[in-house]
């Protein structure tokens, strides 16, 4: 079978990944370090690799949405106009701050440093065009508020720019399975929104994405939630659960590093907490991932040596082994943005044009190299299923 998105394809050629089933992209959660994803699925259209199903959280969310949400031809245009959008600077501020540092005579990565902290600072005071704005009075501590309006910002501009960029019905007609991961607040379990399941709106996507105490919880049916990254950063166990199972190119592009340098500043230490809070243990991840999988492909072939498979429909404990049971094989390509020292614990809120202009390209430049790899597109032969890259 043809790997899905492969008919989007205009020259007539064969897909790279026709040796799978799928191809799915995951998306981890990361702010304004979104824009290296962008940069990702440019490479992507431009090798022909278009996704069939696309998964995300918080900002990895959006973009999926902004991807799944418009027509092949349309979508890297789709999210440079988002990142445009929510990077244009307000009144110009950080150029002139820019100028004002260039004029003390700072140079190199100090320089860097202090504009990308003076550009974040300008985001916390003054916002994200088309995405966030500080409250007029920001909500006491104490204060009894709905929770639809207990934040520090208003997101209301993001849920214009959504309903202007991404084409709903376009999701949930089908071309591209979606699935977006969110909290529910009362019970504290993880969620998937998955277009083969539900049908998608506008607030599935902001429910990803709404990280407290910034951003405020978002109603859904009965239930409120959260931003999918307060339990997991990393869609891959959506792979691992989702049905029906099937050959599977993954490309998983993480904005945060699990792996870096003991820190040795404080600013530093702050930098990479945060990286290891929200690489939500991708390696470890992928390690279980292998674990499940190559279970699941020797209870196949246990299974398979039966004399006859109909005792499996009598016995419900046997079509429950039988039902788990796997022979699927996937490739996993890690895409990870390695944040620079200068950038500091602001990097996923310091949306400034330039800055976002960076990670696409890095992002783009990580991607095709990834890409011109032929080893990714060779289906595992190992006992697992499971081949994992990274070429960084």
């Amino acid at each position: 079978m043809a790997a899905q998105g492969s008919k989007h394809r205009t020259d007539g050629a064969k897909s790279p990944a026709s040796g799978f089933q799928r191809v799915a992209l995951l998306l981890q959660g990361g702010g304004a370090l979104g824009s290296y994803q962008a940069g990702v699925y440019m490479a992507m259209a431009e090798a022909g690799l278009h996704p069939g199903c696309v998964a995300g959280v918080s900002i990895g969310a959006i973009n999926a949405a902004l991807i799944a949400g418009n027509a092949p031809e349309d979508r890297v245009t789709a999210l440079r106009r988002f990142w445009e959008k929510v990077t244009t600077p307000p009144l110009g501020l950080p150029s002139m701050y820019a100028a004002m540092i260039g004029a003390m005579g700072v140079g190199g990565d100090q320089f860097h440093t202090l504009l990308n902290q003076t550009r974040a600072f300008a985001t916390m005071t003054g916002g994200a065009p088309d995405f966030f704005t500080p409250r007029p009075v920001p909500p006491s501590p104490t204060a009894d508020l709905p929770p639809d309006a207990a934040s520090y910002y208003d997101v209301s501009p993001l849920r214009a720019t959504l309903l202007d960029l991404v084409d709903f019905d376009r999701i949930n007609a089908g071309e591209m399975r979606y699935c977006a991961g969110a909290v529910n607040i009362r019970n504290g379990n993880f969620e998937y929104f998955d277009s083969q399941h539900q049908s998608i709106g506008v607030d599935h996507v902001m429910a990803s994405g709404a990280l407290p105490p910034g951003f405020p919880a978002v109603k859904i049916g009965d239930e409120y939630y959260w931003d999918g990254g307060l339990i997991s950063n990393t869609p891959l166990q959506w792979v691992l659960e989702t049905q029906p199972r099937e050959d599977t190119l993954a490309f998983q592009v993480d904005l945060w590093s699990a792996r870096g340098e003991v820190p040795r500043t404080m600013a530093g230490i702050d930098q990479r907490a945060k990286e290891i809070r929200f690489s939500s243990r991708t390696r470890a991840s992928t390690d279980h991932f292998k674990t499940i999988q190559h279970a699941r492909r020797v209870l196949a072939r246990v299974l398979d040596l039966l004399p006859d498979r109909t005792v499996l429909d009598a016995d419900p404990e046997l079509r429950a082994l039988a039902d788990a049971a796997d022979d699927k094989v996937y490739n996993i390509v890690h895409l990870i943005y390695r944040t620079q020292a200068y950038e500091g614990a602001s990097a996923d809120y310091e949306f400034s044009r330039a800055t976002m202009t960076e990670h696409w390209t890095a992002g783009h430049r990580d991607a095709t190299h990834s890409l011109q790899q032929p080893e990714i597109y060779l289906r595992p032969e190992n006992s697992h299923g499971v081949a994992t890259f990274d070429f960084r």
